[in-house]
């Protein structure tokens, strides 16, 4: 069968390998160590004694305050936790405007204990002013799985975009081509309140650029997904959560900001949100209006071709941006019964970006001789009006925290783009007539997905997560390209093709989790059959069929009571996006542009990785990764025959990714705590493109320093920065880069207010510059940004003070969101 895949269930890779490895664990010497379990429950409350859900209770040793076990309330305010029988601990109960609750010491029976209602008190400042007011979270918060970023505290995240945010976060980078990397890797899944990011490269770029940091609450840089999540992203996932008010009544908030480097940054949003008992709804909107300019270098150098000598060209782009975005999402939550809510959402983004390129190109022979120079003007209006719907089902069974569920969700999603283009060429030596190259592209992308989740609890305080997921996808991209030379204008049939894209995933999954002989074991397995089609309508068509089983196991252990051990193990794909595969042009100028490769096919990788976790802070990981058939970013001559470079995706053969993480958070004093990363890592690639084979690896590293500062009268700051050493990325060589930002925050009117004033970038350290090696061809840049910026922020927030947490729900959006033309 054509593009067939093999899934290999044996092998020193397979599935039954790493139950061997688990097997072995779990017959270990901790094994003979295995102590009785028992169960803590309770209730939480509010000053009217009415339940508080979603109030996050720990469990903790009595003798030195260590978290054991951390669980939410339920929506009758109840919880469950379960720990080592005889022992003594103590509870502790947090909840948003809420004193915090810290209960007696008490022993834990092997029969299990039922604690006391516990009853909240409102925060002093909620009392008085009716304004939410919480403890400061930390920047960072790493787990064995993920690193957490609390985006919504941090005085950096002011007037910034997502996209400032996760450049600043640890262990994520970004290539020439804007596509993400999260600890060196790319192949990387974004989403965005459980919703697909239906973009990748340029154009997630942008569509992050166009979120204001202002609307987001936390950041999860997820490396070992469970198997509910699509088996999409072999790097991992990034989960970006939005703010969602929690107070009663009728609240809101608006913000303003302005930026400036050398052009002016602005960003306005409001946000309005009605609560009462069983209903909620919501609704924001941002309006983000960035300046800026993008300054490029190459130099390039052509081997000698049959029809063409060996040359090399120099070329100097000047690109002035100007992005403006209308963001907008309307949605309700409703509770219609004790055990049922129903959710509806709508979000809609309309952008349009005016890029304008001014290059100048000289050519020269071996010996340094002129023989060609031109020069370009390059005008870009590209629109995208997309909107998205979601509808989602919750039930529980019962009314406890450990009740059987079931949800459904249904998303529709529909993308467009309109990329008009004026590329004008002007001949100085030796002279020709201006060539005029206009280009209209038009591409629609739908994408309808269903899917269910049931999760049952187990004897044993075991638990079944299973479920099944829908997804069918149709793009239709076109584009005509028309020159016009020599007072003659026609179109150009070589360049002007459509392309259109069918794809339908059919998914299960399920997952176990329970704990053997004082081992925690989630074991799952999940199976993806993928029906594609890939056609130019030139009667060149790509289609596979094939079925993958995609297993995930996770094993937790406390060793003592300072030190604890956790393995992973996951096998995951990298489909290509429709952008990857989409072969229409993007110009950039007269000597580049970017397209895709119809025959680009999946990734594949196996995952490990091994955790050593100290006194539930420091950590240390080591992760190992092998992928087939790696996407890497080529940049080689069109085979037009004119020096035209084109920037495409292609496959090697493989990748070896080993890892050292180490994590460890500090507080140094009272006011100042330290957040330190680094990652410590060796890239391998193996392949061969163009008759130049590639056998190169590089050790590198990333260092991430951030200092949080809580000053004297309502005032705190941030001061981060971060390295990235020279790596590869295939064929590329990425030079060293890092940069240092600085942020100051003011609390206003009894924390009713917030004015941040931060400057990005401060040493101008974060310019790329890369380097490409083929046999026939070599090409180094140099990418500058408007990076440096000063902002000013204010955020002004109303409504009553009172806090009801609601349940939190995640869409249930496809791997396929994430994956739309990266090119177009």
């Amino acid at each position: 069968m054509p593009g067939f895949i093999p899934v290999r269930l044996g092998g020193r890779a397979g599935w039954g390998s790493w139950w061997l490895v688990a097997m072995l664990l779990l017959g270990s010497p901790w094994a003979a160590r295995a102590q009785t379990r028992a169960t803590v429950r309770g209730h939480v409350a509010d000053p009217a004694d009415a339940p508080v859900e979603l109030a996050t209770v720990t469990l903790h040793r009595a003798a030195d305050s260590m978290v054991v076990k951390t669980e939410f309330t339920d929506a009758a305010g109840a919880f469950e936790l379960a720990a080592v029988a005889g022992q003594r601990y103590l509870i502790s109960v947090a909840q948003v405007g809420y004193r915090r609750y810290w209960s007696p010491a008490f022993e834990l029976s092997a029969a299990g204990l039922a604690l006391p209602p516990v009853r909240l008190a409102a925060s002093a400042a909620t009392a008085l002013k009716e304004v939410t007011v919480t403890g400061r979270k930390p920047l960072y918060e790493h787990r064995f799985d993920r690193t957490v970023l609390n985006v919504a505290d941090n005085p950096l995240s002011a007037g910034a975009t997502t996209l400032d945010v996760l450049g600043r976060a640890p262990g994520v980078t970004t290539d020439a081509a804007d596509n993400l990397a999260l600890r060196g890797r790319e192949g990387v899944l974004v989403v965005i309140d459980g919703k697909r990011v239906p973009l990748a490269g340029a154009e997630l770029a942008d569509y992050l650029r166009a979120l204001p940091a202002e609307q987001v609450q936390s950041i999860e840089l997820i490396t070992n997904p469970p198997a509910s999540f699509d088996a999409q992203g072999g790097a991992g996932v990034i989960a970006i959560n939005l703010k969602k008010d929690q107070r009663l009544g009728t609240n809101g908030s608006a913000n303003l900001s302005y930026g400036r480097g050398h052009y002016g940054k602005f960003v306005g949003g409001l946000a309005l949100n009605y609560r009462r008992k069983g209903l909620n709804l919501y609704g924001n909107y941002t309006y983000n209006d960035r300046r800026g300019f993008n300054l490029l270098d190459f130099d390039r150098q052509y081997a000698a071709t049959a029809a063409l000598p060996a040359a090399r060209s120099q070329v100097g782009s000047d690109q002035l941006t100007h992005l403006r975005s209308h963001a907008a999402k309307v949605g309700l939550d409703l509770t219609l019964s004790k055990r049922t809510t129903l959710g509806a959402a709508v979000t809609g983004l309309a952008s349009q970006a005016n890029n304008n390129t001014n290059s100048n190109t000289l050519f020269t022979d071996p010996n340094g001789q002129p023989t060609q120079r031109f020069s370009s003007i390059t005008a870009q209006d590209v629109r995208r009006p997309n909107g998205s719907a979601n509808l989602n089902l919750r039930h529980a069974f019962a009314d406890s925290a450990t009740a059987a569920t079931l949800a459904f969700d249904a998303d529709y999603a529909r993308y467009q783009t309109t990329r008009l283009t004026d590329l004008f060429t002007y001949f100085e030596a030796p002279t020709q007539p201006t060539n005029l190259l206009y280009g209209d592209q038009r591409s629609n992308l739908d994408i309808g997905a269903f899917k269910a989740d049931y999760s049952q609890p187990l004897p044993g305080r075991a638990r079944l997560d299973a479920g099944a997921k829908v997804t069918r996808i149709a793009s239709d991209n076109d584009v005509q390209f028309v020159r016009t030379a020599d007072g003659v204008t026609a179109v150009d049939p070589s360049i002007s093709l459509r392309f259109r894209y069918h794809e339908n995933v059919n998914a299960a999954y399920a997952t176990l989790r329970g704990t053997h002989a004082g081992t925690q074991v989630q074991a799952g397995l999940r199976a993806e059959q993928t029906n594609s089609l890939a056609e130019v309508v030139d009667g060149t068509s790509r289609e596979r069929h094939y079925l993958q089983l995609f297993p995930n196991l996770v094993l937790e252990r406390n060793l003592n009571k300072d030190n604890a051990l956790a393995l992973t193990l996951a096998r995951r794909i990298d489909r290509p996006s429709y952008g990857q595969l989409n072969p229409l042009r993007a110009y950039l100028d007269a000597t580049s542009f970017s397209a895709g490769n119809i025959n680009l096919v999946p990734q594949t990788s196996y995952n490990a990785e091994l955790t050593h976790t100290y006194r539930g802070k420091y950590s240390a990981a080591l992760a190992y990764a092998r992928t087939s058939n790696p996407f890497v970013l080529a940049s080689q001559p069109a085979p037009d025959g004119n020096r035209v470079v084109v920037n495409q995706p292609v496959n090697l053969s493989r990748q070896d990714f080993y890892t050292l993480t180490l994590t460890a958070p500090l507080e140094l004093t009272k006011w100042w705590t330290l957040y330190a990363s680094g990652i410590f890592y060796y890239n391998h690639y193996l392949g061969s493109l163009n008759s130049t084979a590639l056998d190169r690896g590089q050790v590198a590293c990333n260092l991430t320093l951030n200092n949080s500062f809580t000053l004297p009268g309502g005032w705190a700051a941030e001061l981060n920065g971060f390295y990235e050493s020279r790596e590869v990325g295939g064929f590329q060589r990425l030079q060293a880069r890092g940069q240092v930002a600085a942020g100051l925050k003011k609390s206003l009117w009894h924390e009713q207010a917030t004015l941040r004033l931060t400057m990005s970038d401060i040493l101008y350290t974060t310019p790329l510059r890369v380097t490409s090696t083929y046999v026939n061809f070599s090409e180094y840049f140099r990418a500058r940004q408007d990076a440096r910026v000063g902002t000013l922020a204010f955020i002004y927030r109303f409504g009553n003070g009172k806090v009801a947490a609601a349940r939190r729900r995640a869409a249930g959006a496809d791997e396929e969101l994430r994956r739309a033309s990266s090119g177009q």
